[in-house]
Parts: structure tokens; sequence; C-alpha cells
């Protein structure tokens, strides 16, 4: 199967960008890991709580997959599911709103961390379980190609991206659901942000064949490995599979080779991974990777990038404030949300 991995940023822009939308590639990179820095503070100070997972070094793999689609398209997500949302287009201040578990968030403050949720976006969720939002996605998937093939909409086939782990690929429900949207050659993009460790768990210890993408092959399915630290390689194989999605052609499995810079949550300490294997992927860190390609091709120079910094935190201090100043919800509403009206 196809193959794309470690290539360097130079070799991936044969095919235009504009100056803006690079830039915007590295505007909602650091609107992600600003937001998530943020919260580990809000965490730490007691205004977040239960489990808080950040996302923290896998900012490229979000963009470059959520950039490249519409805005009716579709996305389903798993506990660290902030920035998804974020590249999704939910603002930072109903997130953020959310997290504090204000009648304002997104979920309405029913939701926390695990659930963020936005209807208005396609956002299906953040699911909590691992594999638990693959059978949504493929529900999703499987409605837009009902929506072309039986009720004859004249809209453009919505494309679904279904993102998860390294740990969910040993899971059953990954499986039948490859095989079923291979089956309906469903528009669906699976997305597995291989991040190395399933919580505690190093990825080569829990499998007996650590490459992911080559599953998909089973099922006759395009199976694509690519450098998840490198937000154009991602777009450019992205913009690949959604061609694919909405021609009717069907699935691709994109295996992202990624790395979360913190531990598996704010409440994990990260004791079992290795110092050195740290320092290496964080030396590959995907929005200092783009901010070079920016200045050393003369994209951009450093002012544009300092200006972009300035405009994220100023974002992300009116989504504090936003959220401190909004209402708890109210006792009587206890049960509101739990049955359709």
């Amino acid at each position: 199967m196809d193959k794309e991995i470690d290539l360097p940023l130079t070799a991936i822009i044969n095919y235009d960008l504009t100056r803006k939308q690079i830039l915007s590639l590295y505007e909602d990179m650091v609107l992600g890991r600003n937001f998530e820095d943020m919260c580990a503070q809000m965490y730490y100070r007691g205004k977040m709580f239960g489990f808080v997972h950040l996302y923290n070094g896998q900012e490229a793999v979000s963009t470059g997959v959520i950039k490249v689609l519409d805005k009716n398209d579709y996305v389903c997500s798993t506990y660290r599911d902030h920035v998804h949302a974020l590249s999704k287009g939910v603002p930072a201040k109903h997130i953020m709103a959310e997290l504090f578990g204000k009648e304002t968030g997104c979920s309405k403050g029913r939701g926390g961390s695990m659930h963020i949720f936005s209807a208005q976006h396609n956002f299906l969720g953040g699911f909590a379980f691992i594999a638990e939002g693959i059978p949504v996605a493929t529900g999703a998937a499987f409605q837009s190609i009902y929506r072309k093939q039986v009720l004859n909409s004249k809209e453009k086939i919505q494309v679904t991206a279904a993102f998860f782990g390294d740990g969910t690929s040993n899971n059953g429900q990954f499986f039948e659901c490859l095989n079923m949207a291979v089956l309906w050659k469903l528009p669906i993009i699976f997305v597995v942000e291989n991040n190395q460790w399933a919580i505690g768990m190093a990825h080569h210890r829990s499998t007996s064949r650590p490459e992911i993408y080559k599953k998909a092959e089973v099922f006759g399915m395009p199976g694509i490995e690519v450098d998840g630290m490198d937000v154009l390689a991602i777009k450019k194989v992205t913009e690949k599979a959604v061609h694919r999605a909405r021609s009717g052609e069907g699935p691709t499995l994109i295996e992202a080779l990624t790395y979360r810079f913190r531990g598996h949550s704010l409440a994990d300490p990260d004791e079992l991974r290795a110092n050195t294997e740290k320092e290496a992927w964080i030396s590959r860190d995907p929005i200092v990777r783009l901010g070079n390609y920016i200045i050393e091709n003369d994209i951009d120079g450093q002012k544009a990038l300092t200006e972009i910094d300035l405009k994220v935190k100023q974002n992300i201090r009116d989504a504090i404030n936003f959220a401190l100043s909004s209402s708890e919800p109210s006792v009587s509403d206890l049960k509101k949300y739990l049955f359709v009206d």
C-alpha cells in the first residue's frame, strides 16, 4: 500500500498553497497548543474537574486533516477532543465554557472535556471509550451515501473523518467498521493518531503488526502512513483521501505517526516514557517546523508569526473570561437534554 513518511517540508509543497493558507494552518496549530496549555493552568487551579487529556504535540494531525474538510463534512473524535473541535470551527470560548461546566458550553456544561459536541459545526462529539466513536462516524458516512444514492440529494457527498488512537487499532469495532466501510464504499477517512502510547502501553508491545496502515490492506482499502509532525504532509494525503471519498470510491485509512508531549491525562505523572524518547519527538515540534519553513522560504517573517501568537493569546484570554463569567447550569434543568423534547 501507499506509504508517505517523514518527508521534509520542502518536499511536500509541490502544489499551490497561498501565503494566507499556510499562515492559516500555522494559526490553527498555535490556537490548539495555547488552548491546551491554558487548560493545564485552569485544571491545576481547580477550574476544571475530572479527566482532561491534552493534545500537545499532535496539532499537525488535527489541522492537516480537518482544514481540508468542508463546513458540512463531519468529524468524530475521542476523549482527546478539544483541538479537533477548534479545528472544526467550534469557538474557543464555547469549548472553554464546557470545560468549566458552564451553561454556555458547547454541550451546555453536561459533557465536559471528553464529550465536546457541536451540531452546528457537524462535530459529532468526543467519546470516552476507545473505538466508541468509530461506529458513530461510520453511521454518519452511511447517511451521507444514503442521501446521495437513495434520496437523490443534489449536494456533494459529505465526508466523515474519524479520529482515534493506536490503542484502538486492536479493537473489534475498528475491524468491523473498516469492513462495512469498504463493502458500502462509505465516504469516510479513518485517521489513526499513532502517538506511540496507549496510556502506559507502548504501541510496539501491544500488537503483532505495529504498522497500523497495513491493516487496511486486508479489507481492500488504501492505507497510508504519514509523518504526523508535518502538517503539510498530512494535508496532502488527506486531500487525496477526501477526493476519493467524495468521488464515491470509498474509505481510506491514514496512520499519522505523532507524539503527545504531555502525559496521558493531567493526572498522569508521565514517568513511564524515557526522557530521550520525549526529547527526540519534541525536537520535531510541528508548530516550530512550520514556523521555520515559513521564514526560511520567505513566505512571511517573524513579525507575522508573532502577530498570530498575540492574536491567539487574546482569543484564549477572551475564552477564559467568557467561561468565568458564564452561569452554571440550573439544578432545575438536571434532567434536561436526556431525551428529545
